[in-house]
């Protein structure tokens, strides 16, 4: 997976040694990993990581 060109979330603190980060295979599956564990990485569909997103907008904005 050392191809993959990893992307830092723009969440991330500037310069900071923590983030998380993304990149998108050659078949169109997402890869998502922890730079901190950047061997433990998470792979989703576009569709599972969108349907997420929208999941933890919902939940910070009704602070449940």
């Amino acid at each position: 997976m050392s191809q993959l060109a990893w992307q830092k979330s723009s969440f991330s603190e500037p310069g900071g040694d923590t983030c998380v980060e993304v990149a998108l295979d050659r078949i169109g599956i997402l890869r998502l990993r922890e730079s901190v564990t950047p061997g433990a990485v998470a792979t989703l569909a576009p569709s599972a990581l969108v349907a997420l997103v929208d999941w933890a907008k919902g939940e910070a904005t009704s602070g449940g």
